[in-house]
C-alpha cells in the first residue's frame, strides 16, 4: 500500500467551514444508512433498553409540568421517593422536539418522530466533528470515509440507532467534540471547546470522569513535552465552570442530600481546586520537568484532599454502597457495564476490530513526519485510554469505535489508491477481501448467519427484543384495569410506566435499591414471604413475563418453591387470581386478593 499522507492539515477557518458541508453532506447518507437498517425495528417499534423507555417516561412527566428540577420518578417505589440520576441535558432535545411538534401533530406522532430523530441528531453532532478531524489529520477524502466507516462499527451504532434514547450516544458526541478541541493543538479555542465538552458529558453521567481525566493527562503530557501551560490550564478552567453553570442549570442549589453517581458539590470542589492549581502554575517561573510533575501531582492531590472531606463516602466506586442482594442478583447481571472477560465470546468479533484499528493507528503514528508526530501520540494515547476503559467496562468499546474510524478510514483510502493502480487481478481481489475483513471481521458471520439463520426459540429465556410478551402492547392492556400499583420484575416496571397510570415497586435503577431488593426477595422466596413483601407494598396486581432472563435467573436461584418458578410453572399461590387481559400467554397478570 502507498505510504499515507500524514501532514495536518491546519488550514484557516474558511477551508474548515467548507470541510464541514462536505462531511455533512456524507453525513447525512450515513444517517440515511442507519435509518434504513434499523427499519426492521423501527416497523416493530422495539426500545433497545428499558433505560431508552424510563426515558421517554421522564420527558413525558417534564412535559406535563413536573419540575425542571425535579428529576425523580414518582410512580417507582410507593414507599419511598426515588431521585434519579440522569441529567436534564438528555431530556431537553426530546422535549423541545416533541412539545414543539405535539400542538400540531398531536403527542403520538410527536413522540415517534422524536426517538427516531434525536439518536440519528446526536449520530450526525459525533461523525461531523470526529470527520474535521480525520480532515485536519488525514485529509478530505479520509475525512468522508471516516464518517461513513462509523456505519461499520456495530458497539458505536448502537448507541445511536433509532429508540436509543437513553444518555450513552449524548456521551460519545461529547467526546468527538472534546477530541475535535485536542485536535486543534492550539492554546485556547481548543482546550476550551474540549473542557466545555467534557463538562457537558461529565453532567449527564459521571461515567464521563475517567475521560475528562484522560484529556487532562494529554494535555499535561503537551505541558511536559512542550513547554505548553496554558492549554492544560484553560481546559481546567472550562471544565470546572461549565460544571458549576450546568449543576446550577440542571439541578439547581445543591440540596442537603448528595450522592456519588452524579456529580455533586464535592466533585465541583475538586475540579475548581484543581483548575485554580493549573492557573497558578501556569504564571509561575518554569520549573524543571521534575518540579512540574509533582506541582501537577499536588495540585491533584489536593483536589482529592477536597473531596474526600467533602464526601467521604465517594472516595470508592458510585456503587460502593449498592444494596449487597441487588449487586448479586441485578448489578453484576447487566453485562454491558462488566468488564470484557466476563462477556459471550460474540464479543470478541468487535472487539478485535478495535484492536486492529489501534494497531494501524500505532502504524500511522510510527510513519509520521516530526512535525505532527506530537499530534498522532495525543491521538494514539487517547485511542488507548478508550480501549482500556472499554476492556473494563464494556459500553465504553463505544468511545474506541468512534476514534477507530479515522484509522480504518486511512487503510480504505490506502486499498481504494491501491486498486485504482492497477495490477494483477488477484492482487487487486486479495487487497479489497484482506479490506473488507479488517474494517467488517464480522462479515463472514453475517453471510453465514444470512445462508442458514439461527432463530431463537421463543420459550427460551433471553433478552426483551426476543421475548415473545410484547412488553409495550401487553402493558397497554393493563390501562384497562383500575389504577393501582404493579408488583413486576425490575425489566418490565418502565414498559408499565410509559403504557400506564400504574405506578410500580422498581425498575434497573439503582437509586431504589431497597425496593429492587425487595422485588428480588419477593420473586426468589416462597410463602409467607413473599405475600407479606407484595402487601407492605400495597401492590393491586402482579405481572410476570414467563420468557424474560430475569425471572428465570429469579427461579433458578430461589428453586422450586420461589414464587418465580411457581409463576413460570402456572401455579401461582391462592392470594393472586389470575386476570385475563387478552395478551400472550407468556404476559401474565394476576390480582393481589385482600
Amino acid at each position: 500500500m502507498p505510504s499515507p499522507d500524514l501532514s495536518l492539515t491546519t488550514g484557516p477557518a474558511r477551508a474548515e467551514e467548507g470541510h464541514l458541508g462536505h462531511l455533512l453532506r456524507i453525513v447525512g447518507l450515513l444517517v440515511g444508512m442507519v435509518l434504513l437498517v434499523s427499519a426492521g425495528n423501527i416497523l416493530a417499534w422495539r426500545y433497545p433498553d428499558p433505560d431508552d423507555i424510563l426515558r421517554l417516561v421522564q420527558v413525558r412527566d417534564l412535559l406535563a409540568g413536573q419540575g425542571w428540577f425535579d428529576p425523580g420518578q414518582h410512580r417507582i417505589d410507593p414507599l419511598r421517593d426515588v431521585p434519579m440520576h440522569w441529567s436534564r441535558l438528555v431530556d431537553l432535545p426530546l422535549a423541545l422536539v416533541i412539545g414543539a411538534l405535539t400542538p400540531l401533530v398531536g403527542q403520538a406522532p410527536a413522540e415517534a418522530f422524536a426517538v427516531i430523530a434525536v439518536p440519528l441528531l446526536t449520530l450526525g453532532v459525533a461523525m461531523a466533528f470526529t470527520g474535521l478531524v480525520a480532515v485536519r489529520m488525514l485529509g478530505r477524502e479520509t475525512g468522508g470515509w471516516a464518517v461513513l466507516l462509523a456505519g461499520t462499527m456495530p458497539l458505536l451504532i448502537h448507541q445511536f440507532q433509532p429508540l436509543r434514547i437513553d444518555h450513552h450516544g449524548w456521551q460519545i458526541a461529547c467526546l468527538a467534540v472534546a477530541f475535535w478541541g485536542l485536535s486543534r493543538g492550539d492554546r485556547r479555542l481548543g482546550p476550551l471547546v474540549a473542557g466545555l465538552a467534557m463538562a457537558w458529558g461529565l453532567t449527564i453521567s459521571i461515567e464521563m470522569l475517567p475521560l475528562a481525566g484522560l484529556v487532562g493527562a494529554i494535555l499535561a503530557l503537551r505541558w511536559l513535552r512542550a513547554a505548553e501551560r496554558a492549554a492544560l490550564a484553560h481546559y481546567m478552567q472550562a471544565l470546572a465552570g461549565g460544571l458549576v453553570a450546568l449543576f446550577l442549570a440542571t439541578r439547581g442549589w445543591p440540596g442537603s442530600q448528595a450522592f456519588c453517581d452524579a456529580v455533586g458539590p464535592a466533585h465541583l470542589g475538586f475540579f475548581c481546586v484543581t483548575a485554580l492549581g493549573t492557573t497558578i502554575l501556569r504564571h509561575v517561573r518554569p520549573l524543571s520537568t521534575i518540579g512540574t510533575i509533582v506541582a501537577l501531582g499536588a495540585v491533584a492531590a489536593a483536589g482529592l484532599a477536597c473531596f474526600g472531606w467533602a464526601s467521604p463516602t465517594c472516595l470508592g466506586t458510585p456503587f460502593g454502597t449498592l444494596d449487597p442482594v441487588v449487586r448479586d442478583f441485578w448489578y453484576v447481571n447487566v453485562s454491558e457495564g462488566r468488564p470484557i472477560w466476563e462477556q459471550d465470546a460474540v464479543i470478541l468479533i468487535p472487539f478485535a476490530q478495535i484492536v486492529i484499528g489501534f494497531v494501524l493507528a500505532a502504524l500511522l503514528w510510527s510513519r509520521a513526519p516530526e512535525e505532527t508526530r506530537g499530534a498522532w501520540l495525543e491521538f494514539l494515547l487517547l485511542f488507548a485510554g478508550t480501549l482500556l476503559l472499554g476492556v473494563l467496562v464494556v459500553r465504553s468499546l463505544a468511545f474506541a469505535s468512534l476514534l477507530a474510524t479515522i484509522p480504518f478510514a486511512w487503510l480504505l483510502g490506502a486499498a481504494l489508491a491501491r486498486l485504482r493502480t492497477g495490477g494483477a487481478l488477484w492482487s487487486r481481489v486479495a487487497v479489497a477481501l484482506a479490506t473488507m475483513l479488517l474494517i467488517i471481521p464480522a462479515a463472514p458471520f453475517a453471510v453465514a448467519k444470512a445462508v442458514d439463520p439461527v432463530r431463537v426459540s421463543a420459550a427460551e429465556p433471553g433478552e426483551i427484543a426476543m421475548s415473545s410478551c410484547d412488553l409495550e402492547a401487553s402493558a397497554r392492556r393493563l390501562r384497562a384495569l383500575p389504577q393501582g400499583t404493579v408488583f413486576a420484575p425490575l425489566d418490565i416496571g418502565p414498559s408499565i410506566l410509559l403504557e400506564t397510570g400504574h405506578g410500580v415497586i422498581a425498575t434497573g435503577h439503582h437509586r431504589a435499591d431497597k425496593a429492587m431488593r425487595d422485588v428480588i426477595g419477593a420473586f426468589v422466596s416462597g410463602d409467607p414471604f413473599s405475600r407479606l413483601i407484595v402487601e407492605a407494598y400495597g401492590a393491586d396486581y402482579l405481572v410476570m413475563c414467563t420468557d424474560l432472563i430475569e425471572p428465570s435467573i429469579y427461579a433458578g436461584r430461589g428453586g422450586e418453591g420461589s414464587l418465580a418458578a411457581r409463576l413460570i410453572a402456572g401455579n401461582a399461590p391462592d392470594w393472586l387470581e389470575p386476570v385475563e387481559t387478552g395478551g400472550p400467554d407468556t404476559f401474565r397478570v394476576w390480582r393481589v386478593r385482600d
